[in-house]
């Protein structure tokens, strides 16, 4: 068996910026364990600018980014080619690798495993398989990493923040996307974007636009769309789908730890701990697709209260208060809230909705309302809303709903 103080699961954003974070408090040995060849996550495949701003005040490509998250957390452990098989009580991590199956235990691990998105085969588009149907993801492999141009004239299925980093991506190896197909009424990253697609980029945005069906059979040849007045064919060469993303969770069904059913991912309390007090978890594990920057706040976030446990200045978890969401949310977390402490004088919640919604988050305990909060939502949106923690620990239940205007 193999024995660290913190073993940390995934080498993107969340959870190098926890090692770096870790590292600097000397709370003993600390282990990253990655299943990809190279540490960074995410960004590696991103070799546009706009990471790094935030965080370091620096603009950087994301590989550049990935780069700097792994000298930030120089001289930690950084175990690469590894995959986690199975999560057991007490902090105990099933693995294999090229070294064969291996035991490693630590007093407290870290769930940083991120998010994939959704697949073709999931969103029950109709067609055949052709070639040039992919997710952001594999484009960002065939541009990035092996210099290769999958198609002239593709079509873009969403347009929340990442599909703008699809945008980039193709003008990256001068190809001109045919349109960016958005089935709501308004793009869902923020405005400027439709502009920025249409007129820094030349890309038409169709809104309220529905993919009805990919035509084709060894190759993409176009789309049938219907806007409103029936189907219509779109000629292109491709489909990139951007968007819905979900937690890398496989490594926690059938394991110990509560999965929360709105998230996807661990269910955890303010302090990112899981149901095993062992376990905590932070980063796109908790409820998909958030940006690096964010990403990397919750990695240091997360960094600093696992020290704070090791060292004996956090209270173990012992009655926790559910909280739940309620209305046109799809999911909240934290999940639960146990006895404030001084080093968390603030709660964060955050939350999405399920579809778009002007109205009022609305935080009850029990039956009192609590705090009201204008928003205007849309799905692939975070909300955040801070509450102090001391005024919600009288309440059995705390319940959180985003209820629309009448």
């Amino acid at each position: 068996m193999i024995e660290r103080d913190v073993i940390i699961l995934g080498a993107g954003p969340a959870g190098l910026a926890a090692a770096a974070e870790l590292a600097r408090h000397n709370v003993g040995k600390i282990a990253v364990l990655d299943r990809e060849p190279a540490a960074g996550g995410i960004p590696r495949h991103c070799g546009h600018l706009g990471f790094g701003w935030n965080e370091f005040r620096r603009v950087m490509t994301g590989p550049g980014y990935a780069r700097h998250l792994a000298e930030t957390a120089k001289g930690v452990e950084l175990k690469l080619g590894v995959t986690a098989l199975r999560l057991e009580q007490g902090g105990v991590i099933q693995t294999t690798s090229a070294e064969g199956p291996q035991t490693w235990k630590s007093r407290a691990v870290l769930l940083a495993m991120g998010a994939r998105e959704t697949p073709r085969s999931a969103r029950l588009v109709s067609g055949a398989r052709p070639w040039g149907v992919m997710n952001t993801g594999a484009l960002q492999q065939f541009v990035y990493l092996h210099g290769k141009r999958p198609f002239e004239r593709p079509v873009i299925i969403g347009s929340e923040l990442v599909a703008f980093s699809t945008l980039m991506t193709l003008r990256h190896v001068k190809v001109h996307p045919a349109a960016m197909i958005e089935a709501g009424p308004r793009v869902t990253a923020r405005r400027p974007g439709d502009w920025i697609a249409r007129l820094a980029f030349g890309v038409p945005v169709l809104l309220n636009t529905q993919l009805l069906r990919i035509l084709g059979n060894e190759k993409v040849e176009g789309v049938e769309i219907d806007r409103g007045n029936g189907p219509e064919r779109l000629d292109c060469d491709g489909v990139v789908f951007t968007g819905k993303f979900r937690p890398e969770n496989a490594l926690l069904t059938g394991s110990h730890l509560t999965v929360d059913p709105g998230t996807k991912g661990p269910a955890i309390d303010q302090f990112w701990r899981c149901s095993d007090p062992a376990f905590f978890a932070a980063g796109n594990l908790l409820r998909g697709i958030e940006t690096a920057g964010q990403c990397w706040r919750e990695g240091c976030a997360a960094g600093r209260i696992i020290a704070a446990t090791l060292l004996g200045k956090l209270a173990p978890a012992e009655t926790s208060i559910p909280v739940q969401p309620a209305g046109a949310l799809a999911y909240v977390y934290p999940q639960r809230l146990v006895a404030a402490d001084p080093i968390d004088p603030e709660l964060l919640f955050f939350g999405r909705a399920r579809e778009a919604t002007k109205g009022e988050i609305v935080v009850r305990g029990d039956d009192t309302v609590i705090s009201l909060r204008k928003v205007d939502a849309l799905p692939e949106r975070r909300i955040p809303w801070p509450v102090s923690p001391k005024s919600l620990q009288a309440y059995k239940r705390i319940t959180v709903s985003l209820e629309p205007d009448a």
